[in-house]
């Protein structure tokens, strides 16, 4: 299986490298015109701004279950400190989160909540960020590609109008198919750019869904461990006053 994937990467790489490959690719983008150049320049800002969600994404995303462990076991042995230690020392969006409601520990739970909360509402942007663009991206890409056929099919239907009749067939078939090359790469597009956009959509939601879930268990364990830890009690003074 190894072997079959290593030479279908290998003729993969030798059909991109083709000069006939490339020639072909450069002859598809040219009948296209000025709209095909103007749909790949939007294609492009799309693949920069989905590597750069890809790497900010992963980075943000961490194992939320063994981080709320982690924290459990030194909340209940009364090292909250080392706790939030541990979290500053993570570039993860959930423990950024919990190591706010880790700094009020001693506090009310309503305090530690609203604590929680505002980081969330910190948080939630830095996920979201730039996803709209995607999908926007994705629209201007089929739009683009219509408007082009649109455009090709105009130029066509002008130069056959002054064109020989027997040739009218030909050259009216030959337009459109041209026209239609814009079409067809805005959809390769708009689709490439929309899978992406579902995928670090998903991704996102997922950060976002732990970060509330494991936010909530970290409230309900500082709550309850405050409510663990016995009040001392004041003893009588046995000093008897002179």
């Amino acid at each position: 299986m190894e072997n079959e994937a290593v030479q279908t990467a290998a003729a993969a790489v030798e059909t991109v490298s083709d000069p006939n490959f490339i020639q072909s690719v450069a002859i598809f983008m040219d009948e296209g015109g000025i709209f095909m150049w103007i749909i790949f320049a939007v294609w492009c800002l799309a693949v920069a701004i989905s590597i750069e969600r890809v790497k900010s994404l992963f980075m943000y995303d961490i194992d939320g279950g063994s981080l709320m462990n982690m924290i459990k076991k030194h909340v209940l042995s009364n090292e909250v400190a080392q706790a939030i230690q541990n979290c500053s020392n993570s570039n993860a969006l959930l423990p950024q989160v919990m190591k706010s409601g880790l700094k009020r520990a001693n506090q009310s739970k309503e305090q530690i909540m609203d604590a929680v909360e505002a980081s969330i509402l910190e948080a939630a942007p830095k996920v979201e960020k730039r996803m709209g663009y995607l999908g926007l991206i994705a629209n201007i890409s089929t739009l683009m590609g219509l408007l082009g056929t649109i455009y090709g099919l105009i130029q066509s239907f002008a130069a056959v109008a002054n064109a020989d009749p027997a040739s009218k067939a030909k050259l009216l078939a030959l337009g459109i198919s041209k026209a239609m090359n814009t079409t067809a790469f805005g959809l390769i597009s708009a689709i490439s750019i929309m899978v992406v956009h579902q995928i670090l959509s998903s991704k996102g939601e997922k950060i976002l869904g732990e970060i509330e879930e494991y936010s909530v268990k970290l409230v309900d364990l500082l709550g309850t461990k405050k409510q663990m830890v016995p009040v001392k009690e004041e003893k009588p003074s046995t000093d008897v006053a002179a």
